[in-house]
């Protein structure tokens, strides 16, 4: 049987981000299982698009993610990101 996902993983990045603004890309890429090519790949992708800004600190970057995003597909355009992670949140706790 194929494994498959609902999320693609721009969503599993943004929403590892949500939880721990302070991982770094291999973190982020084992924990989605990609490599730190695609998850870097993602992360700009995510912040050219606004999604998420990153800063430096130190040597680290901090990701921050911007929740009152909406979902890019014209299905899903009226969700709202923030409401996505609040039911992630709470299901992490």
């Amino acid at each position: 049987m194929k494994k498959w996902t609902f999320f693609s993983n721009y969503a599993h990045v943004y929403f590892l981000l949500a939880l721990e603004e302070d991982l770094t890309v291999r973190q982020i890429a084992n924990r989605v299982g990609i490599t730190e090519r695609s998850t870097m790949a993602i992360i700009y992708g995510l912040e050219e698009d606004k999604y998420i800004k990153r800063t430096k600190v130190g040597r680290n970057n901090v990701y921050k993610i911007i929740p009152n995003k909406s979902l890019k597909h014209p299905l899903e355009s009226r969700v709202k990101l923030k409401d996505i992670i609040q039911l992630i949140k709470k299901s992490n706790k």
